[in-house]
């Protein structure tokens, strides 16, 4: 039964001024009685008047219990002090629907609910109290969990098979103690899979220590990762210790290692293959117990051949290597990464913000995302400035994505749109059949020629070999 019909019938059992007895005799109690959804009612002084079976069950507190305490003093709900939607509808008169949140039970479970309320009038339309049905949520939670335990790993979530494949080595990676390299564009979540590696780690109990190698100059990044004694320089008063040392039994991140210096690279290499270091000043080696996971968003192979990065570090640090995809690559995670975020800033802010609508997320989808998965963060942040509550629609996104609905050609939102799912479908067809025209045609149901002039249009580019038989390629 829907909420706003059960609604109407506890409504209808007050104007019916039927109090609750301990033998149900009305039809109307009868129906409150046999649906699954918790029903209560409070008076105007917040003390429960009525509690029906389901309320019962799902709490774990008896009628006779219930009836006359405080709603507060028996729900123990998320919602009580600050976001009640009873207190709300008593306030505005106005019914809130499907409202989610948790109650604490009788054995002190926390019970994720869904909850509806509205307010209770007398026959002259007076309010005389609310009524509030709720409904338990555990089996959805339950299946919610298993559903994105598939997707999740650690802090990451991905529905992308570019990023299956990495979720399905990071186990093995974080058991052993070699050095780690991961590859991706700014803002790909370089660190984030860094710190899940970390903490599936054996080393999850110490440290993590991050270091942005391209923000500091050499000499401050020096001190910064060995640290310096007393009397070392102008202004060392006593012992500093560096990142090797605070990040002792755990995990040191160093972050875009493309950009340290070449005089800095030998001391790193002898670092890693000796595990010693000397802190600037002293004389003495220090030994290190940290495990190194680098990270960059240069082609490092490449940096290598021009002679700006050491061939030693590099094959050093690239003992295990991650390559993280662009988010425009695995625009199937966007919804995924979108409700993380909601989820996240919720918590953080205090709201209840729902999602995004579909005409919001329809622009995301859109984009392309040079700024990878902080940008979407940071999209998603902005938008929670601007909206209370709801839903976020196209007027809480910035206008970098709003204003795309008029290209160069003249296009519309959704023009923008078809031509990204276009796009993303010949990609798909083309990839799975090994670049293969022909068979790339027939899977998608047009003629190899359509296939051709769409391409052409797109800007796709193809490899100078295909799928085909090596005889054919060569003529």
């Amino acid at each position: 039964m829907p909420n706003s019909q059960l609604l109407y019938w506890i409504a209808v059992a007050t104007k019916m001024k039927k109090k609750v007895h301990s033998v149900i005799t009305t039809p109307t109690e009868i129906i409150l009685e046999s649906i699954s959804d918790g029903v209560f009612t409070i008076d105007s002084q917040w003390h429960i008047t009525s509690f029906n079976r389901a309320a019962e069950e799902i709490t774990g507190i008896s009628r006779k219990e219930a009836i006359g305490r405080g709603c507060c003093d028996v729900f123990r709900s998320s919602m009580c002090e600050t976001e009640c939607s009873l207190k709300r509808s008593m306030e505005t008169g106005k019914p809130y629907i499907g409202k989610s949140g948790y109650i604490i039970d009788a054995d002190g479970e926390r019970i994720p609910i869904s909850v509806s309320t509205a307010v209770l009038r007398d026959a002259k339309g007076r309010v005389i109290g609310g009524a509030e049905t709720f409904r338990d949520l555990s089996d959805v939670e339950a299946l919610r969990r298993e559903l994105e335990g598939r997707f999740r790993v650690g802090d990451l979530v991905s529905r992308s098979p570019l990023m299956q494949k990495v979720f399905e080595a990071l186990p093995a990676i974080a058991a052993s103690p070699s050095t780690v390299l991961i590859l991706g564009d700014t803002g790909t979540g370089k660190e984030v899979v860094a710190k899940t590696i970390h903490s599936l780690s054996p080393r999850q109990k110490g440290p993590f220590i991050a270091v942005n190698c391209g923000a500091l100059p050499d000499t401050l990044l020096e001190s910064e990762l060995f640290g310096y004694k007393k009397g070392a320089f102008t202004g060392a008063h006593k012992d500093k210790p560096g990142r090797f040392a605070m990040a002792s039994g755990g995990t040191l991140f160093l972050d875009e290692i493309g950009e340290v210096s070449s005089a800095l690279q030998v001391r790193l290499l002898r670092v890693l293959q000796e595990r010693t270091y000397e802190p600037l000043g002293s004389t003495r080696s220090e030994a290190t117990d940290v495990r190194v996971i680098a990270a960059t968003k240069t082609d490092l192979a490449q940096q290598t051949r021009k002679g700006l990065f050491r061939e030693d570090l590099y094959y050093r640090i690239n003992v295990v290597r991650v390559e993280l995809p662009p988010l425009r690559k695995r625009k199937e995670d966007i919804p995924l990464l979108v409700q993380k975020f909601v989820d996240r800033f919720n918590r953080l802010q205090r709201k209840t913000i729902q999602g995004f609508s579909a005409e919001a997320l329809s622009l995301l989808m859109a984009h392309d995302w040079p700024g990878n998965v902080r940008e979407l963060e940071n999209v998603v942040e902005r938008a929670f400035v601007i909206c209370n509550e709801g839903f976020v629609e196209i007027a809480h996104l910035p206008e970098e994505l709003t204003t795309r609905g008029v290209s160069k050609r003249g296009s519309s939102h959704l023009e923008d749109a078809h031509h990204m799912i276009d796009l993303q479908s010949l990609r798909v067809a083309l990839d799975r059949n090994n670049f293969n025209r022909e068979a790339a045609a027939k899977e998608l149901g047009i003629h190899k020629t359509t296939l051709f002039r769409r391409i052409k249009k797109l800007g796709i580019e193809l490899p100078k070999r295909d799928g085909r038989s090596r005889r054919r390629t060569k003529q």
